[in-house]
């Protein structure tokens, strides 16, 4: 069961320069997927009624379509990570399409005058592959220790994954898109109660992630 929501010690051992759990003893959340007009709003406010700054591995198709979105995440305080262009399985695709959809999210926010330093795979797939094309982007792989399931919609299922899974050096992974709206924003205010409970910290990126 645990591997469900925490990846095992044998993946975190053959790829040991992704990053799986915070470097510090604090809990560390992350957004995939957005920005997304039905969500991402919600998120940015929730995180600012409890004063939490997050890294949002966003997807490319996304940051066009929204770019005031994107200008309210960093306004705000929020790093952003590459999620790809246009949130493929990259186990799927050759090394050329790999590298065009992590390359081009870079000069999309290298247009914006912003440097992303870290990398999310969608649906957390990747190979031996991905490591040399984000060699070449100077681009850290941060993947998790704490997958909740809020895309499947069900608070219920969330709020047993942090009671059972939540640790202090947690990777936690909610999703900005429609597939959560409905929870996201009574999730996040469960990872707070839960990180209280626990007496554990909230972190942010510039500390939590090397």
């Amino acid at each position: 069961m645990k591997w469900q929501y925490n990846p095992p010690h044998i993946i975190k051992s053959l790829f040991s320069d992704f990053q799986w759990e915070s470097k510090k003893s604090k809990v560390l959340l992350t957004f995939d997927d957005g920005p997304n007009y039905k969500t991402t709003e919600i998120i940015l406010k929730t995180l600012n009624d409890h004063g939490i700054k997050t890294i949002f591995f966003c997807v490319g198709e996304n940051v066009e379509k929204y770019p005031t979105l994107v200008k309210e995440i960093l306004s705000e305080g929020h790093e952003i990570g590459n999620h790809t262009f246009n949130h493929k399985r990259i186990t799927t695709l050759n090394n050329i399409e790999l590298e065009d959809t992590i390359g081009k999210f870079q000069t999309l926010l290298l247009g914006k005058d912003y440097l992303v330093k870290f990398f999310r795979p969608p649906h957390g797939r990747f190979n031996f592959q991905t490591r040399k094309i984000l060699e070449k982007y100077s681009l850290k792989n941060v993947m998790w220790s704490l997958l909740t399931y809020d895309y499947k919609n069900n608070l219920n299922i969330v709020k047993f994954a942090l009671s059972k899974y939540l640790l202090e050096n947690s990777i936690v992974v909610l999703h900005d898109s429609d597939k959560s709206k409905s929870i996201i924003e009574d999730s996040i205010k469960l990872i707070v109660e839960e990180v209280q409970r626990k007496n554990f910290q909230m972190g942010i990126p510039s500390e939590c992630l090397r």
